[in-house]
């Protein structure tokens, strides 16, 4: 059987990129990061998913010592109600180089166990802005996958890449995805603020399935 690497955040865009990678046949091997961000409780849904998708869940603990995002530093707070508007307005929330870092420890992975996939719910329709979920961006490093190991032929696989959260809610339904198993809030208290950039694009997207 296939295997493949697949990113888990815990919340819902990898949830649907985990059941995708599970559907068209691949064994999946879950990495989770433990990267110093101001809640765990995406590590404790991450889990949660892997369980249910009856997949191993490995969660990798990593520091960055740089406090240079709202994700990292709880002086730095987070933005509420923002507007969005693509690439030039990139959030306090963004993680310097994070997906860059993840997906390399991803490839090592992958090398290990001989997988020859790794997937990552990356989006460029409703996002925040981050520059490292651009298509580009994954076409580049698919380019670099391809030169730097010794096992070849592994490559990055970003199935919701171009979808709007309304078609990855749809797409998770149609595939069984509890998305009362997942979080998506940047704040770790006992329910979603409501306000963040992820609770609203994942608002908005529920919303569009009602109307």
């Amino acid at each position: 059987m296939k295997k493949a690497v697949v990113l888990l955040s815990g919340g819902m865009d990898s949830a649907v990129t985990l059941f995708i990678a599970k559907k068209i046949g691949y064994k999946t091997s879950c990495l989770t990061f433990n990267y110093g961000q101001r809640h765990k409780k995406e590590i404790l849904f991450a889990k949660r998913l892997a369980k249910a998708a009856k997949s191993q869940c490995t969660v990798l603990k990593v520091r960055l010592p740089w406090k240079k995002s709202a994700l990292l530093d709880k002086n730095i707070k987070i933005p509420e109600n923002r507007k969005f508007s693509g690439r030039h307005n990139i959030p306090l929330t963004y993680v310097p180089a994070r997906n860059t870092i993840f997906l390399s420890f991803a490839l090592s992975y992958a090398e290990a166990i001989g997988a020859k996939a790794v997937f990552i719910g990356a989006n460029a329709i409703d996002f925040s802005g981050y520059p490292d979920c651009r298509p580009k961006y994954y076409r580049t490093f698919n380019e670099l996958f391809k030169k730097a190991t010794k096992l070849k032929g592994i490559k990055i696989i970003t199935p919701l890449l171009y979808k709007t959260k309304e078609d990855i809610i749809k797409l998770g339904k149609k595939l069984g995805v509890n998305f009362n198993l997942t979080w998506s809030c940047y704040k770790g208290g006992s329910k979603p603020c409501g306000v963040c950039d992820a609770c609203r694009l994942r608002s908005k997207g529920f919303s569009r399935q009602l109307s």
